[in-house]
Parts: C-alpha cells; sequence; structure tokens
C-alpha cells in the first residue's frame, strides 16, 4: 500500500508499525529522507495513505494514522540512513554480544567502515578503521554529544 507514495526520490521509508487494537488501529509511519524529512513531507505521505487505505477499507473503517520521521534516539534500519550519517559518532551493539562506538567513516551496500574510539587514558590515538557488516550489528544508534 506504501508503494509509490513517496512524494520525492530522497525520501525512504524506515518502518511501519500498526497496533494490535481491534477497536481502531494505530498505524504509524516512520520515513525520512538523504536530507532529512519535513512537516510538510510528512503530512503529503499521510494524505496519500489515507485515501489509499479509504479506497481499499472503506470511509467507515476507524483508525489513526501517524507519519514521522525518526528521532535522533532511533536505531540506524537502513543504509540510507547510515550514509546520512557519515561522519558522526555511533553505538553498536553486536551480534556476539559485544559494544563499539566510533566515527561512521564510510557506507557500502553491505556494511560500514568504523573507526573505533580508543579505550585507553590517551583517546588522541588513531585507530585503523574497521569494516563492520550490517549482519553484524544488531542495533545502531547514533552518539548524541552536547559538547
Amino acid at each position: 500500500m506504501l508503494e509509490g507514495i513517496l512524494p520525492e526520490g530522497d525520501l525512504f521509508l524506515v518502518g511501519v508499525h500498526v497496533s494490535d487494537t481491534a477497536v481502531k488501529p494505530k498505524v504509524t509511519i516512520m520515513a525520512d529522507g538523504d536530507q532529512g524529512i519535513s512537516i510538510d513531507q510528512c503530512a503529503s505521505i499521510s494524505r496519500r495513505l489515507a485515501k489509499r487505505i479509504e479506497e481499499q477499507q472503506g470511509e467507515e473503517f476507524s483508525y489513526v494514522l501517524e507519519v514521522t520521521s525518526p528521532g535522533i534516539d532511533q536505531p540506524l534500519t537502513s543504509p540510507r540512513q547510515y550514509q546520512r550519517n557519515v561522519g558522526r559518532k555511533l553505538k553498536l551493539k553486536m551480534a556476539d554480544g559485544s559494544e563499539k562506538v566510533g566515527l561512521l567513516n564510510e557506507v557500502s551496500e553491505n556494511g560500514i567502515l568504523l573507526t573505533e574510539e580508543s579505550k585507553g587514558k590517551n583517546k588522541k590515538l588513531a585507530a585503523e578503521p574497521t569494516s563492520i557488516s550490517f549482519n553484524d550489528i544488531v542495533k545502531a544508534n547514533i552518539v548524541i554529544s552536547f559538547k
């Protein structure tokens, strides 16, 4: 149902969640863009999707529709989200249970290149970038800095 409703070519779908409530289900769509996403773009997606839902389910179908952008605290789920955040610091939870924190240098179709932070006293030591497969990443979040 979502195919073709993103108004601009630089926008992409991040996630869809439909609540279990039978009375009035809530449909939450998370979208993003290579340059971010505006409120107007979210509203446009919402109008287009509401029209499609109405066409398929009828006007009497009751639901709540929310179209939003992923917040800075939301995990990265798409290679395009990683690409948008090149140069930022990430915290990764790995499939083996370990965690890595470092600078996102590069993104390929199969994974990322990350320069990990040193854990010693002198964090100025330059580490070699490490290639990490998307398959090895369980969760990736942007590290928010207030410096």
